[in-house]
């Protein structure tokens, strides 16, 4: 799909997970970093959802937004598995919990969104946001998780 026919939602979601990933990387206490970072990722499954996926029948059981990624686009099928299992801590992490996540997972996933939100910008034929930094602030999310 050329970039100058995506739904006008697609825009919107990207601009709120960059902004989410913004608020991820400012924030000063852990969970915060953690949920606003997850939720950044959730944000850009939901651009590249809103410009790809086809209402499906009512009949049909809802899905979640990972889910429906790897089934809209098979090639992402790893980072959605990848955030999926991060959800349980997001909302441990949301609703306060200060032994949810640590530092380093915090941090980590920090990176693996913005990778992400860069991948799924590249896969809607978008030039790929300026990350954090004008790069990566630290390494990329594959040297530690194993998702390319």
């Amino acid at each position: 799909m050329s970039p100058h026919l995506l739904p006008a939602t697609t825009h919107s979601y990207l601009e709120r997970s960059a902004a989410s990933l913004h608020e991820a990387v400012t924030a000063r206490d852990v969970p915060t970093r953690y949920a606003c970072a997850h939720v950044a990722a959730l944000q850009a499954a939901a651009a590249l959802l809103a410009a790809r996926a086809r209402p499906a029948p009512r009949a049909r059981r809802q899905k979640n937004a990972w889910v429906l990624l790897a089934e809209v686009a098979p090639e992402l099928t790893e980072w959605a598995r990848f955030f999926a299992a991060g959800a349980a801590k997001r909302a441990a992490a949301e609703a306060g919990s200060t032994r949810a996540v640590t530092e380093r997972e915090a941090d980590d996933l920090v990176r693996d969104s913005d990778r992400f939100l860069a991948v799924v910008e590249q896969s809607l034929g978008l030039v790929p946001h300026v990350r954090a930094g004008g790069r990566a602030a630290v390494p990329h999310a594959s040297e530690h998780s194993g998702v390319a």
